[in-house]
């Protein structure tokens, strides 16, 4: 083992060091700080201006719905025009908007620029999935995602230590301030990414008007329907979304009501998953010969979901942190293994399309997902949400083995290619 380690810890060092990744693997870390003191920082200035929880759930909302607004349109943008320009036009765009939050104007504020941001995140976070195979090669791919994942979590757990000190002492204006001045400094950084033109921007589709805009996202539908990866990936995303979307915001009530935990003991319960989240990717990059079959993407779900069951069973702190451990171990396995996959099969011309859809799903299902699981819990308690949600999330991960098991994603990619 220690062997492979030594290897994984090469080829992650090779991908750091590639003058064609380090800025926007910089400019990540630098943005996942900055958004983490300023996620934990409105949180609290919405909770100061209302003292209402619904108040903050409403965020939530705020969030996910400029996704399913704008995703169509700003996959055409990824495709159509130059991706370096989006990036940097995003971060600019975001900056801007927390610099607004150092004069809070009340909780109408915060929700207009929640749902401002998460609109900003539409365009930026695809646009990354789709520049990062345009940056690295094929067997830097898995590397280049594990890296920018694993030290993503590392930065959000040091952040959150951060935040709640600097809140306390200095109020919630700096760590605004912060997320700022993150957004710039990850804009500059972007400025020096020498990003080659894609097809879709040196095609003549990019000169054309406005109304040319709905065609173009029609055809990345047609794509996702009739691409007979993406068509069956998406069905297999949609319930993994219904399935851990409620889960997922209702573990703070699983820690309260079901673990007895005080409120102190939901940081436990995160820490396990933080733990989980850096070694996860680790998994994939020392023991896969190959991760592009349908076991790597889809047998972390149906683990996660036995794993979302137990929750709901056992009520013995230490087998609750251990299964969260797992939780996290297979979560972010599964993200960068599924980033990588994603990134490689799907041909550059029509990527950004392709992820905004698929982002499109997630938040869609997520959304119902967390209005059904509030009336479930409400109704008949915490424990048969995990226990619907594990089961379901353990069959979206059969789903796909049924419908991928055979896949070949090597044959896929040499298909488009063509």
């Amino acid at each position: 083992m220690r062997p492979r380690l030594s290897a994984v810890a090469e080829s992650y060092g090779r991908v750091i060091a590639s003058p064609t990744y380090l800025p926007l693997w910089l400019g990540q870390l630098l943005s996942s700080f900055g958004d983490t003191l300023h996620y934990i920082a409105l949180v609290v200035l919405v909770f100061q201006l209302t003292g209402q929880g619904l108040a903050v759930a409403g965020l939530v909302a705020a969030e996910v719905i400029p996704v399913l607004l704008l995703a169509p349109v700003a996959g055409v943008v990824i495709d159509r025009i130059s991706r370096k320009a989006v990036l940097i036009g995003a971060d600019l765009f975001r900056a801007s908007l927390v610099l607004t939050l150092l004069w809070p104007q009340g909780a109408w504020h915060a929700y207009v620029v929640a749902a401002c941001l998460a609109a900003g995140n539409t365009f930026f976070n695809p646009t990354v999935q789709a520049v990062i195979p345009v940056l690295t090669t094929e067997e830097q791919r898995l590397a280049a995602n594990s890296v920018a994942w694993s030290t993503g979590r590392l930065v959000q757990i040091v952040a959150s230590a951060v935040a709640g000190g600097l809140i306390v002492a200095m109020g919630t204006g700096p760590a605004f301030a912060v997320n700022a001045l993150s957004f710039l400094a990850s804009a500059v950084l972007i400025g020096r990414l020498r990003i080659a033109p894609h097809a879709g921007q040196l095609g003549a589709t990019a000169k054309r008007g406005l109304g040319s805009y709905w065609a173009d996202a029609r055809d990345g539908l047609v794509f996702a329907r009739k691409d007979r990866f993406i068509s069956r990936l998406l069905l297999v995303q949609g319930l993994a979304s219904f399935a851990v979307g409620a889960t997922s915001a209702m573990l703070v009530v699983l820690s309260e009501r079901h673990l007895q935990l005080p409120p102190a003991g939901f940081a436990w319960l995160i820490g396990a998953i933080g733990i989980g989240s850096l070694i996860g990717p680790l998994i994939p990059n020392a023991l896969a010969p190959d991760y592009r079959t349908a076991r790597w993407l889809f047998v972390p779900f149906i683990i996660r979901g036995v794993g979302d069951v137990l929750l709901g069973v056992f009520t013995a702190v230490p087998i609750a942190l251990l299964l969260l451990f797992i939780y996290g171990l297979n979560a972010s396995t599964g993200v960068v293994v599924f980033n990588s996959t994603v990134q490689g099969a799907v041909p550059d011309a029509v990527r950004g399309r392709v992820f905004t859809t698929l982002d499109v799903t997630w938040s869609a299902m997520r959304l119902l997902s967390l209005a059904l699981g509030g009336v479930l819990v409400d109704a008949l308690g915490v424990e048969p949400l995990f226990w619907v949600g594990g089961t379901l999330l353990a069959l979206a991960g059969a789903l796909g083995l049924g419908l991928l098991g055979g896949y070949d994603f090597r044959a896929h990619r040499v298909a488009h290619a063509g």
